[in-house]
């Protein structure tokens, strides 16, 4: 019986064996194995694990078509992948979702998940983010080289009028493409500093003549260098405007839109002074005038055109919008709550200063901001309570959103600086791709005349595109493919 019972147990052995055979593959992963069971991997059968389980019966040719290297005495499949990505991505068959690990690059991750066929929609919200914010920096680099790129090619096929349209919208745009386009940034800098300083001179009462009427105006000299201003600024802008390949973007963009502000208002004093005197009365003329000189602090603004410090600034208060709301909601309810306080506490004064809740609007302002110019302050105990109270409040709400707030400004900073290193980078890149390129061209040409002319540059600046670790796809129409081993910056 014992000798029947030990020849029973090879054979259930072996057919469990066989069984776990059919229903389990390994899979081996940059050195990283891996053991995964047929129901598991039938869940998505469109993934390539799904399909390693019927690939056997359809043959060598069926099997490496899916896996790098195949052992059939392990059942093994090889890949060479990066492991790290695929313990992340097989979570998909367990857990239903998808995250990266911290120190992946998105841009090769979202490439694993394409070669493993799984789809992007398993990937968590949280990693979506860093995976799209990744294609923005990657889309910006490829713009900012392509617009270098364009800088320095030359289309003979243009006609001389695009010729000359391009080069003076390099000329007024682009400082940084000669020595001459400094040159007009840094006459233009000068022409907005002049006019806001002539600005604020014309205010002051010494600086101003009295006119035929009894009237203070601005002195002659004054407003000739406003006019002279003025010209420069009109001048810049119609060649701008008529250099400017996309008008209507142009003439909608904000900075754009700014200018018009600065520029409009001198013109149409300038007809209300001359016309408007024959349609309504002298005193409506001049308020209207006045009015419009007013709007000429505008053009301070034309600054951030030439600072990107402004730019960062005004991006960085742009995405805080969350955090200025929570500021000024803070601030609504406290001025709210700490007016209505006071101006309860205070009505048992006689010499009250409180003398409606509207009114001590003001008060709490003032108070929960720390500017205090005392005008209106409590004079009772409690008030005087309620008022330290108000603005140790306000101290904690101004603080606490301004550390968002910085961090954006930095983090964006930071941004433009990587970008921008990473854009010469590839520019540096491209060039020596290039001289290799002219190199082994020049070499074939010796070994074999008849190739020659036959390839041409992709560039017409001579700059080919590069196959190196900050590859960007978009500067190009062929399709290329990174390995494992290499990484995005």
């Amino acid at each position: 019986i014992e000798m029947a019972g030990d020849s029973r147990f090879p054979d259930v052995d072996t057919e469990v064996s066989e069984k776990n055979e059919e229903t389990e593959i390994v899979v081996n992963v940059g050195g990283v194995r891996q053991v995964f069971y047929r129901d598991n991997l039938n869940q998505y059968p469109e993934t390539r694990l799904a399909e390693l389980i019927n690939c056997l019966s359809g043959g060598y040719d069926s099997i490496f078509s899916l896996c790098d290297d195949y052992d059939p005495g392990k059942r093994e499949f090889y890949f060479d992948r990066d492991p790290d990505a695929f313990k992340c991505i097989i979570d998909v068959y367990y857990f239903g979702e998808i995250h990266m690990k911290k120190g992946i690059c998105p841009i090769c991750f979202k490439n694993e998940m394409e070669f493993w066929k799984v789809d992007l929609k398993f990937l968590d919200d949280c990693c979506k983010t860093h995976l799209s914010e990744k294609k923005e920096e990657l889309e910006e680099i490829a713009r900012r080289v392509q617009l270098i790129l364009d800088d320095l090619g030359v289309d003979a096929s243009e006609s001389r009028w695009k010729r000359c349209q391009k080069y003076i919208w390099k000329f007024l745009e682009k400082p940084e493409s000669s020595y001459p386009a400094r040159v007009i940034a840094v006459l233009s800098f000068l022409f907005i500093l002049i006019s806001s300083v002539v600005m604020c001179v014309g205010t002051i009462p010494d600086m101003q003549v009295t006119d035929a009427e009894g009237n203070r105006v601005e002195h002659p000299t004054l407003d000739s260098i406003e006019t002279a201003c003025i010209g420069w600024f009109t001048m810049e802008y119609m060649l701008r405007l008529i250099s400017s390949p996309n008008k209507i973007h142009f003439a909608l963009s904000f900075m754009n839109i700014v200018d018009v502000l600065a520029i409009l208002p001198f013109y149409v004093s300038l007809i209300l002074t001359h016309l408007g005197a024959k349609l309504m009365e002298l005193s409506n003329v001049q308020q209207a005038v006045q009015a419009l000189r007013i709007m000429r602090i505008a053009r301070i603004f034309k600054l951030a055109r030439h600072s990107s410090g402004l730019q960062t600034l005004t991006y960085a208060l742009k995405r805080s919008f969350k955090e200025l709301g929570l500021l000024l909601m803070y601030l609504a309810v406290g001025i709210f709550v700490f007016s209505a306080l006071g101006y309860t506490m205070e009505q048992s004064h006689p010499e009250t200063l409180f003398k409606s809740i509207p009114q001590s609007f003001w008060w709490a302002i003032i108070t929960m901001t720390t500017v205090g110019y005392g005008d209106i302050y409590p004079k009772t105990t409690l008030g005087k309570l309620n008022a330290a109270i108000s603005f140790l409040c306000g101290v904690i709400a101004i603080a606490l959103p301004i550390h968002p707030i910085i961090n954006n400004f930095v983090r964006y900073y930071n941004k433009q600086r990587v970008l921008e290193t990473a854009a010469k980078h590839e520019l540096e890149l491209m060039e020596l791709n290039s001289a290799e390129g002219k190199a082994a061209s020049s070499k074939s040409e010796l070994e074999d005349p008849v190739r020659e002319g036959k390839e041409g540059p992709f560039y017409s600046s001579q700059l080919k595109v590069s196959h190196s670790d900050t590859f960007i796809h978009l500067l190009s129409e062929e399709k290329h493919y990174r390995t494992r081993l290499q990484s995005c910056k």
